[in-house]
């Protein structure tokens, strides 16, 4: 049987033929390019048993052994070489987690001032939004870079809709702080649904865009 693998997500398939379009990422069967089995890494390195464990670090690594991440060509310098550092080290997927973690605070903090009138709490949610407007630059820009470098720029439909879920949660976010940084009162004006409406907008669009992430990184 061939092995056929995604050269935009490297989603691996196998059978005579390449899929009609890739399961993953969306790309076509042109976008598929034959490797040999055995050129797949393992999964999880095998446990040593205790008694061969010393013989196994005298014989060297074995194959089944993660390789440690490959360092930047010497000739990289400057931004270049950042970029290919963030990269190898999963900037993104490690960032991404600061504002999709913060954000669901945000959104409970907003609903209890709101339904009880708390000013306290409206200022703790406004404090967890500063700390996802600091961190979106960063998050943005990595994600660009891995969708540019890892997955060659593609624009299928899952990395659009990705896209999409990534500005919608941008501008949600910017319009939400900005809003309670003129009007702090929002919350008890006959517009607050509104504000909490925008929110909840943003915490949807942030977790498709997450959701999306999870399926390009892991595959199903």
């Amino acid at each position: 049987m061939k092995v056929w693998q995604c050269s935009v997500c490297k989603y691996i398939h196998r059978g005579d033929t390449p899929p009609e379009k890739c399961p993953v990422c969306g790309v076509d069967a042109s976008k598929f390019v034959q490797i040999d089995e055995a050129s797949i890494p393992e999964k999880s390195p095998k446990k040593i048993p205790p008694k061969t464990k010393t013989a196994a670090i005298e014989s060297g690594p074995s194959k089944s052994e993660p390789q440690p991440a490959q360092a930047p060509p010497p000739d990289e310098k400057g931004f270049k070489k950042i970029t290919t550092l963030l990269i190898q080290h999963h900037a993104h997927p490690v960032s991404v987690h600061s504002p999709n973690g913060i954000l669901p605070a945000v959104v409970i903090f907003w609903l209890i001032a709101w339904a009880f009138s708390s000013d306290l709490f409206a200022r703790v949610a406004f404090i967890n939004l500063i700390f996802v407007i600091i961190t979106l630059p960063f998050v943005i820009f990595t994600g660009i870079l891995e969708w540019k470098k890892k997955y060659n720029g593609a624009l299928t439909v899952i990395f659009k809709l990705k896209i999409m879920a990534v500005t919608l949660t941008t501008v949600s976010c910017v319009i939400s702080f900005a809003w309670y940084l003129l009007d702090p009162q929002i919350l008890s004006s006959s517009t607050a649904w509104v504000f909490i409406l925008i929110n909840i907008i943003m915490l949807a669009a942030a977790g498709a865009a997450g959701l999306i992430g999870g399926k390009l990184v892991f595959k199903d």
